[in-house]
C-alpha cells in the first residue's frame, strides 16, 4: 500500500506544478516559479520511488491522471474555466480510468 500513498502524494504534487504554471508568468516571476519547480522535482522523485515496487505501465497514467483531474477541477473551481456536463462526465471517466488501474495492478 506504501507505493500507491506515494503516487497518490506525486500525483496531488503532479497537480500543484501544472496549476502553478499558471502564476509563473513563463518564469517571469521568482516565488511562484521556485514553488511550482520545486513541486515537480518532489513530484518526480515520488513517482520514481513509486515505480521501485509498482509497474510503470500503471503507475505513469495513474500519475498523470491525477494531476489532468486535479488541474481541470482547480481550473474549474477557482480559475473560472468553463464547467459542463460533458466536462465533468469526461473528468469522471478519467477517475474512474485511475480507479481501474489501481485495481488491476498485480504489484504491490
Amino acid at each position: 500500500m506504501k507505493p500507491w500513498i506515494i503516487l497518490l502524494i506525486a500525483g496531488l504534487l503532479e497537480t500543484a506544478w501544472a496549476v502553478g504554471l499558471k502564476y509563473t508568468d513563463a518564469f517571469t516571476r521568482f516565488w511562484p516559479s521556485l514553488m511550482t519547480a520545486v513541486a515537480l522535482i518532489l513530484s518526480m522523485v515520488l513517482l520514481a520511488i513509486a515505480v521501485r515496487e509498482l509497474p510503470i505501465g500503471t503507475a505513469y497514467p495513474v500519475w498523470v491522471g491525477i494531476g489532468a483531474v486535479g488541474a481541470a477541477t482547480f481550473g474549474m473551481l477557482f480559475l473560472s474555466e468553463p464547467v459542463s456536463l460533458p466536462r465533468i462526465f469526461f473528468l469522471g471517466l478519467l477517475l474512474l480510468a485511475i480507479i481501474g488501474l489501481k485495481w488491476t495492478s498485480v504489484s504491490a
